[in-house]
């Protein structure tokens, strides 16, 4: 199968976010993901802008939820998104809650298993809750602060447990990331250092259409498997 690729947008404008939405489509991604620090600065009104401009391209909306679970992902879905973000770390009810209303809107709901004390073991809990896809994912403070994480580390084992889609992100270069697809992941996701910056939420590149057309060609080209 070919990778899908996922930009991540986690600037804080609408005015930069569709900027960079604009150039990522034009470039060919798959995927559009609404961040967690645009959707609490613009809340649905980035959901609804996304799906008016885009009205045929997948939305993730990065909730981190960790509970009201139902009804944010009612409100992501009534304003357009395709996907939401339920975190691992949440209670049973929570991930099951969030299921419910995906299939109430004809939805998908991924599971964050960040910072999970044994994040293969929630991935398989989570699946069988009902969840389509896993992310395995290293937080922006976390990898600040310790050098050298990252989702590498554990995504072999998460994708020899489950049999849904994973993906991997969490500061990862574009080799890194292509590495991810040879690994088995079938969702390839960009957000820093390529599309905002490793350090600030904020674009790393203004110009950066041509630096991800220029990617989409390289993962599209990559084959999803085991390395």
């Amino acid at each position: 199968m070919e990778p899908l690729i996922q930009v991540s947008i986690d600037v804080i404008t609408l005015e930069d976010a569709m900027a960079l939405a604009r150039g990522a489509v034009n470039a060919g991604v798959d995927w559009l993901e609404a961040g967690t620090p645009l959707i609490l600065a613009e809340g649905l009104h980035g959901i609804r802008a996304f799906r008016a401009e885009f009205p045929d391209k997948p939305i993730v909306a990065d909730l981190k939820t960790m509970d009201g679970a139902g009804l944010e992902a009612e409100m992501m879905f009534k304003a357009g998104a395709n996907m939401v973000v339920v975190m691992g770390q949440a209670h049973d009810a929570s991930i099951i809650e969030q299921v419910k209303m995906a299939k109430n809107y004809g939805g998908k709901v991924m599971c964050d298993v960040m910072l999970c004390p044994d994040k293969v073991t929630r991935a398989k809990q989570a699946q069988d809750m009902g969840v389509d896809y896993i992310i395995v994912h290293t937080g922006f403070d976390e990898r600040n602060m310790i050098k050298g994480l990252s989702p590498l580390d554990d995504l072999p084992s998460i994708l020899a447990a489950v049999d849904i889609p994973v993906q991997a992100v969490g500061g990862l270069s574009i080799d890194q990331a292509i590495q991810t697809i040879e690994m088995g992941a079938q969702i390839v996701v960009f957000g820093a250092p390529v599309v905002i910056s490793g350090t600030e939420f904020k674009a790393a590149d203004p110009n950066f259409e041509p630096i991800i057309r220029d990617i989409v060609q390289r993962v599209k080209s990559a084959k999803v498997g085991k390395a």
